[in-house]
């Protein structure tokens, strides 16, 4: 873990993995260290920002290497959003041929996974969730498209994620969904914040689902 300063009310912590990440993530929501105003989860870093009137960072530093390390929970949290996907992508038979599996077994691998949101980015309300199967692990697209639609579900690299809008995006598409994951209008605007626990669920082709 390495910490550097990031102005005078803010220090930045890299670390090697994801996991680590939200390892230090879920650590700091549970105990933060006094004068931690906002955290600010990414790919392979958090942002610690605080209040100099409370505390400086050299006291942070401290607090931080006391920090317990935390673990995801073995068990699906109570509060874990089910996505509900239709397995229709145009990329699905792509990767099923990619990865060696059939296009049953991409399914049945990316339902099976427990999901955590790492960080936002790219987009509004477009989250980047790990726990991706490692057969599903796929570089970005050598062309990305010039528009999503809102409601894809893809995967690159090490992870998989849900686009939220109309974009143009360079991820594999293995389905879509019709789950309402951004709305401006709504408090909070989206129910993929960092530290999330989320489940992909197949849905039968007609089923009815709630969406916000």
């Amino acid at each position: 873990m390495r910490v550097l300063p990031c102005g005078s009310d803010a220090v930045l912590i890299e670390v090697d993995t994801a996991d680590q990440v939200q390892q230090l993530h879920g650590a700091l929501r549970t105990a933060p260290p006094t004068g931690v105003t906002e955290l600010v989860p990414a790919a392979r870093t958090v942002l610690v920002r605080f209040d100099p009137r409370s505390t400086d960072p050299q006291r942070l530093r401290t607090a931080l290497a006391a920090l317990p390390p935390t673990a995801a929970a073995a068990a699906e949290p109570a509060d874990t959003v089910r996505i509900p996907v239709r397995y229709d992508g145009p990329d699905l038979a792509d990767v099923a041929r990619r990865t060696g599996l059939t296009e049953r077994q991409v399914i049945e691998r990316h339902t099976a996974a427990h999901y955590r949101v790492a960080f936002c980015g790219f987009s509004p309300g477009f989250a980047y969730l790990t726990g991706l199967d490692p057969r599903l692990r796929l570089p970005r697209r050598a062309e990305p498209r010039t528009k999503v639609p809102a409601g894809a579900v893809a995967v690159a690299d090490e992870y998989t994620g849900v686009y939220p809008s109309p974009s143009p995006g360079g991820w594999h598409l293995l389905g879509s969904t019709d789950l309402t994951l951004w709305d401006a209008t709504a408090d909070p605007p989206t129910r993929l914040r960092p530290g999330t626990a989320v489940r992909f669920v197949e849905q039968a082709e007609g089923a009815d689902h709630d969406t916000r």
